[in-house]
């Protein structure tokens, strides 16, 4: 029986060789004729849409979600003034609204309105840039604030950040070579914020923010937000302190300061020394709303003020914001003192929200989807991280902004129901009883049961 194998082995062996021969494959030059030719097609074969009908699956029944609403709704934890909208966010169809007309402090959910305003006035791939000039007098510098609030000192810059910031210390680095190549190794060094203007915390702000590490003072130059310690607390003078941090690394480059913390304006027409650049907008906004990064916002809010023709403060920053809103036809119901939602005078109706929104994930607004690739995915990440642990059919599902004040619990985003068709929503409470880890809870309930309806 071996031996029958083995003859059997022999002749296969044999005549596949003389059918390589034959067809040409081995013969000399041949080989390297058919290493060359391209590959015949192969028909790709893909499996059906992952969301129903392409993400645009039948609207869920409308009896269904209003009487999964409603009740949620009626939870004692939201207290007694509650918002909210469900909308197609194809369509623009109301599904579901219950005082979604009425105008409720949205706390951080006023990112939403700052992110897309910065992306629609600026364009996704602006940058901030934080600058060092030549002064008046010989032998003179300033650093001269952009208004990126995100620039790094060595202490975070050395940090897995997203998205990755610009550095001081190249800053400080470029201009030591740039000092050097000129025959410069003693300067005096001035700083000039004057790019934003008027009061740096908003009259509605809570005076404890600043002292408990919320927010900075908001100016156009900082290191790390402000930041003079890993537990969050922030400098009063953000300005003054970046200029000591960049005087400290031009030192360890090799360049000699004279002892000056001088406020100045730059020049006109300045001759630039050096220069680093924040992320692009895009990334900044994502970062504004997966961290609820209040001085990231600010700064956002600022930067549409420049664009728009208005002063660089609280209100320029608001009336620009209301101008970029009214070009994407959605200012009605939107209300702002803020870009970050800290003030508790913004009114904003579920509404408004929700339709922000279905603006932001429209395919015919491209350049304002980075508000979706930006909101915290439940269960995952950013201030979602932690939440929907009681409801976690929704893992995964809901990408949404988180609001909270004293008494404020908002959450604002999109998700797919069990069809697949993408909806936008807005809840909001402002009336809230102590506890709010409850409304939270609740809140989770109220986006769950869109994502499952």
């Amino acid at each position: 029986m071996a031996l029958v194998t083995l003859v059997l082995l022999q002749i296969f062996v044999v005549a596949a060789g003389a059918h390589l021969i034959t067809s040409g494959v081995l013969v000399k030059g041949e080989s390297e004729r058919v290493a060359s030719a391209a590959p015949p097609p192969v028909p790709v074969i893909t499996s059906g849409p992952v969301l129903a009908a392409g993400g645009n699956g039948p609207l869920p029944a409308k009896g269904t979600l209003a009487g999964r609403l409603t009740e949620a709704l009626g939870d004692p934890a939201l207290g007694g003034s509650v918002g909210a909208a469900v909308i197609d966010a194809e369509t623009g169809a109301m599904l579901f609204g219950s005082h979604e007309s009425k105008g409720i402090t949205p706390a951080s959910t006023t990112k939403v309105v700052t992110a897309v305003a910065s992306l629609a006035s600026l364009g996704p791939d602006t940058r901030l840039s934080t600058r060092v000039v030549r002064g008046s007098s010989p032998g003179s510098i300033i650093l001269v604030g952009g208004g990126d609030p995100t620039l790094a000192s060595p202490r975070t810059a050395a940090g897995q950040v997203y998205p990755r910031p610009a550095s001081l210390a190249t800053l400080a680095s470029r201009t030591a070579r740039a000092l050097t190549a000129a025959g410069t190794s003693k300067v005096t060094v001035a700083y000039d914020d004057s790019l934003y203007v008027g009061p740096r915390t908003a009259a509605s702000w809570k005076p404890g923010y600043v002292p408990e590490g919320s927010v900075a003072p908001v100016t156009a130059l900082m290191v790390d937000e402000g930041r003079i310690s890993s537990g969050g607390q922030r400098t009063s003078d953000p300005s003054r302190a970046a200029h000591s941090a960049f005087v400290s690394l031009l030192s360890k480059y090799g360049i000699t300061v004279a002892k000056s913390a001088r406020r100045s304006t730059a020049p006109a027409g300045a001759k630039e020394i050096a220069r680093v650049e924040s992320a692009p907008v895009y990334a900044l906004a994502e970062r504004a709303l997966t961290l609820s990064d209040n001085d990231l916002s600010e700064a956002l809010a600022r930067h549409v003020a420049i664009k728009e023709g208005e002063p660089a403060s609280f209100d320029g920053g608001a009336r620009a914001v209301g101008k970029v809103l009214a070009r994407l036809g959605a200012d009605k119901g939107v209300r702002v003192f803020d870009g970050s939602g800290l003030s508790p005078r913004n009114r904003i109706t579920p509404e408004a929200l929700a339709r922000l929104v279905a603006v932001a994930a429209s395919p015919a607004n491209p350049g304002l989807n980075p508000i979706a690739s930006g909101m915290p995915v439940a269960g995952f990440s950013g201030t979602l991280g932690h939440r929907f642990d009681k409801t976690r059919s929704a893992y995964g599902l809901v990408r949404a902004k988180t609001g909270t004040l004293d008494g404020v619990n908002t959450l604002a985003g999109m998700t797919t129901t069990r069809a697949g068709r993408l909806v936008t929503f807005a809840f909001m409470a402002d009336d809230v009883p102590p506890g709010w880890g409850k409304a939270e809870a609740a809140l989770d309930r109220l986006a769950a049961a869109v994502a499952v309806s």
